[in-house]
């Protein structure tokens, strides 16, 4: 008698993450079965490495390092390379919770423990023992599932779970950064909020995203610092071009002085509007 294949259900963020690659190839995240063992070596780096802040993390930020002298000619402050490593993980890390949370209203909490990054493949993994959703999510009788009562903890959730991952991480980049503990922070309310909207205008969503995120954000949840910041410039032609205020700035300026990013605080509207429009 031949005995069927048992078959393990899809995580209830599969379909989240799915949609993720589809609109941005260059990132990818897996959620693990419990008995599949998190991929190491070949340029993975697990979170948990990460802010330990040892070895791993020395590694990590090589990559950096070359990088900049590579494209740019010229070597970084080390707290300008650890700057540009904090984003380079923060950013993908964030969408982990802060997807399945827009896409489906799931919010999955990620221990540093259970997350392991491949900067170079753009993939991410991950293990997920428990999340948030909402009463009538067809989800809320799985393992795992905690239902919460609405949209308003749903979001309490987001954040909760975002600073249970990423507050270990920014303690372990924090001796190699010339930024304070409110600093950090802001940099982390900027991966939410610019990792999101990025990946919700891929989906074509980026209207509820600006939405979303600012009542995500309203400015006054700690350890998060600042809102949102969305605000609206007119183009040339008198279109509407969304911007944002960074709560922190990235350091690019350190290197290209003259090439600000968008929404960095020191960039001036007219600067915005030209590099918004489409000619630019």
């Amino acid at each position: 008698m031949t005995v069927p294949a048992l078959l393990t259900a899809p995580s209830p963020l599969t379909a989240a993450y799915a949609r993720l690659a589809e609109v941005f190839p260059g990132l990818r995240a897996e959620v693990l079965d419990d008995d599949v063992a998190a991929p190491t070596g070949s340029g993975w780096v697990g979170a948990a490495e990460l802010a330990a802040g040892g070895g791993a993390l020395d590694g990590f930020l090589a990559w950096d390092e070359e990088q900049v002298l590579r494209d740019y000619g010229t070597r970084a402050r080390p707290d300008v390379v650890a700057s540009f490593g904090l984003h380079r993980y923060a950013w993908p890390a964030c969408l982990l919770v802060t997807l399945p949370w827009f896409t489906h209203r799931r919010v999955p909490r990620i221990p540093v423990e259970d997350v392991a990054f491949h900067r170079g493949l753009g993939r991410l993994t991950l293990r997920v023992s428990e999340f948030a959703c909402l009463p009538d999510d067809p989800a809320a009788g799985l393992p795992g599932a905690r239902t919460v009562p609405d949209e308003a903890a749903l979001r309490a959730e987001v954040l909760d779970a975002v600073a249970q991952h990423i507050g270990p991480v920014l303690d372990g980049f924090r001796p190699r950064m010339r930024r304070g503990k409110r600093a950090l922070w802001g940099m982390a309310t900027d991966e939410i909020v610019e990792g999101l909207w990025y990946i919700a205008h891929l989906l074509g969503e980026e209207g509820r995203a600006m939405r979303e995120l600012e009542l995500l954000l309203p400015g006054t949840t700690k350890p998060y610092v600042g809102t949102a910041g969305f605000r609206e410039l007119t183009g040339p032609d008198g279109e509407s071009l969304p911007t944002r205020d960074r709560a922190s700035c990235c350091l690019f300026y350190t290197l290209r002085p003259e090439d600000t990013c968008v929404t960095c605080p020191r960039t001036c509207d007219a600067d915005r509007v030209r590099k918004l429009t489409p000619a630019h």
